[in-house]
């Protein structure tokens, strides 16, 4: 399953939801497990974390540009 990303208030989300990808790196940096979070955000699956994460490693490797609708 892919899980699409999308811009809110210049920020990735998850799409279809309100929960931004620093949220989500947040959380885990807070030693929050991957089922905490399922828990806390019923919306989230576990599929979209481990997008989130790829998502993040992938932007700080500074070899892609993700462009923003307007």
């Amino acid at each position: 399953m892919i899980i699409c990303l999308e811009v809110m208030l210049a920020k990735p989300v998850v799409k279809g939801t309100r929960i931004t990808i620093a949220l989500i790196l947040e959380e885990l940096s807070a030693r929050k497990t991957i089922d905490e979070l399922l828990v806390a955000y019923p919306r989230l699956v576990k599929d979209a974390i481990q997008a989130a994460m790829a998502f993040a490693a992938d932007a700080i490797k500074g070899e892609r540009s993700y462009p923003i609708a307007i």
